[in-house]
C-alpha cells in the first residue's frame, strides 16, 4: 500500500480576495483580461441558418396546418395522410421554432443568448 505524502495545501487566492489584489496590484474595480477575450464570431449574424430556420417555421406550420384540416373533415384525405403530414409537420417545425426563437432573443440582446448558438452552414 503506498503512503501517504504529508503536502501541506493552502487554498489559493480568488479574485475577490484582498491578498490576491494587493500581490497583483489591480484595483476592486478592474476586471481580470482572462475573461475579455469575445471573438467575432460571437457578432457575426449567421444569415444563411436564420433563413433556414424561418423555411423550417413556416413549412412546418404549413403541413401541420393541412394535418389539422384533413383530421377534422375541412379538408378531403385519408387519415393516414393527415398523420403523415402531422409528423413531417412536427420534425420541421420544432428545429424551426427553436433556432428562430435564440435569433429573435440574439437581436433584441437578452442575456445568455449570442448569434453564436445558432450553427453557420
Amino acid at each position: 500500500m503506498a503512503s501517504r505524502r504529508n503536502i501541506p495545501y493552502s487554498r489559493l487566492p480568488t479574485y475577490e480576495d484582498e491578498d490576491y489584489e494587493d500581490d497583483v496590484g489591480i484595483g476592486k474595480k478592474q476586471r481580470d483580461a482572462r475573461f475579455d477575450y469575445s471573438p467575432k464570431s460571437y457578432d457575426r449574424v449567421p444569415w444563411k441558418s436564420i433563413l433556414l430556420a424561418l423555411f423550417l417555421l413556416s413549412l412546418g406550420c404549413l403541413l401541420l396546418f393541412l394535418a389539422f384540416f384533413i383530421l377534422t373533415g375541412h379538408m378531403g384525405g385519408e387519415s393516414s395522410q393527415a398523420y403523415g403530414l402531422l409528423g413531417l409537420g412536427f420534425l420541421t417545425f420544432l428545429p424551426g421554432f427553436y433556432e428562430t426563437r435564440i435569433a429573435y432573443y440574439s437581436c433584441r440582446g437578452a442575456q445568455g443568448y449570442r448569434w453564436a448558438s445558432i450553427p453557420d452552414y
